[in-house]
């Protein structure tokens, strides 16, 4: 096939006299404690809008990938580095950004809250996990990102077991069903709930019992990935 010669200086021309404009990242981090579904959220440091609440976010050098500066921005808030992570939207309004004119791709992730990773590395930052009923106003369309992600996740955990990502490795029932109650702000019936996650036998039930809530304690179980990725390849669908 022939292809027509395209000269350097071509190309490059296009570019001038061309508006550049910023491009920034914003991370939406869940976190679940076995009481609520949680939100980090940071008290921005920098003008305009220094001091109010905030997600935490990074602007997008020009030497990298966005989705590598939404990894790093995650990685030096919460020096973890296994963390589920997805791209969720761009939000580019004209006026989104009082200081400039900012195009940001949001990210969502999920943390497993534990007295090891409740610390996170925040430092230079005032950072806060927030039960989800409790989110304060955001500065500029930070809170339209966490409800869209929100809306997310409970879309990806009906039919994926995304959930848990944000549980210890091992888990009762109990606590499996306070993390969908958490995620879908209702009430499940117990039993119903615990039949049809059972039915799916994608848990592992261990002989071993969590008494942390009473002295006959719950039973733990761990979540069967090498079984579910066996299933998904022939065409299964969790669904909760």
């Amino acid at each position: 096939m022939f292809m027509p010669e395209v000269k350097n200086s071509a190309v490059s021309s296009s570019y001038k006299n061309k508006e550049a404009i910023l491009l920034a990242v914003d991370c939406i981090i869940f976190g679940f404690d076995h009481e609520g579904l949680k939100l980090l959220i940071f008290k921005r440091e920098f003008e305009p809008l220094a001091g109010h609440w905030s997600l935490i976010g990074s602007f997008v050098n020009k030497n990298e990938d966005v989705e590598d500066a939404a990894y790093k921005v995650l990685k030096e808030t919460t020096g973890l580095e296994s963390l589920f992570v997805e791209q969720l939207h761009a939000f580019g309004r004209i006026n989104r950004d009082k200081g400039d004119r900012v195009v940001s791709i949001a990210y969502w992730s999920l943390i497993k809250l534990n007295e090891e990773n409740r610390n996170l590395n925040v430092a230079n930052h005032e950072a806060h996990w927030v039960d989800f009923k409790e989110v304060p106003e955001l500065i500029l369309d930070h809170n339209e990102m966490v409800a869209m992600a929100l809306t997310t996740l409970r879309e990806r955990a009906r039919f994926r077991p995304i959930g848990f990502e944000l549980l210890p490795d091992k888990f009762t029932l109990p606590q499996l069903l306070n993390l969908y109650e958490a995620i879908y702000q209702t009430k499940f019936d117990d039993r119903n709930f615990r039949r049809k996650i059972l039915k799916t036998g994608l848990l592992i039930k261990l002989n071993e019992k969590d008494k942390s809530t009473s002295k006959r304690g719950a039973l733990l179980y761990k979540f069967d990935y090498q079984q579910y990725d066996k299933l998904s390849k022939d065409g299964y669908l969790f669904e909760l």
